[in-house]
Formats: structure tokens, sequence, C-alpha cells
């Protein structure tokens, strides 16, 4: 397991967690799941190291593997209201 060290937010030890992540990538939504991340659980701050990082950029890279991944439906909504100033 690899050693996050202390949340640059708020000094509180990093945990290991596997997460899912979302990325647009050319107006398209890619989300990719079981990605070991360090997660703060006290400000939910996260990191990843940086060969997690590499093989991330390369997942994103692959259109190939993501025009073949299955797809996900997911709700749209348009936000509609007043904005207050």
């Amino acid at each position: 397991m690899y050693d996050y060290g202390k949340c640059h937010v708020c000094d509180t030890p990093i945990v290991e967690k596997t997460i899912q992540q979302d990325f647009w990538i050319k107006d398209k939504l890619v989300v990719i799941e079981k990605i070991p991340t360090g997660v703060c659980p006290q400000c939910g701050e996260k990191i990843v190291n940086a060969e997690v990082g590499q093989h991330l950029a390369k997942l994103l890279r692959d259109t190939n593997r993501i025009d073949r991944a299955p797809t996900i439906s997911v709700p749209l909504i348009e936000y509609e209201g007043a904005v207050a100033v």
C-alpha cells in the first residue's frame, strides 16, 4: 500500500480507497472505476500517486478502448431558478 502522507489541505493522514472518477474527454464523459486513490477522511481531498496518474493518462488516451467500453445513462437536469448576487 502506498504511503500518501498527510493531507496538504487539513493535515489529516490520508487513507487509501478505491474510487470511481469522471473525466470529460472531447465532450464525452468517461468514468474510470476501481482507481486506487489517497482520500482525506476529514475534508475529502483526493490524490493519486505518479504511477496511477500515468496509467490514468494512458487509459484516457486510448480512444479505441473508450469507444468499445460499455456506456451508462445519467440524468441531465437543467439549472432553473434565480441566482443570488
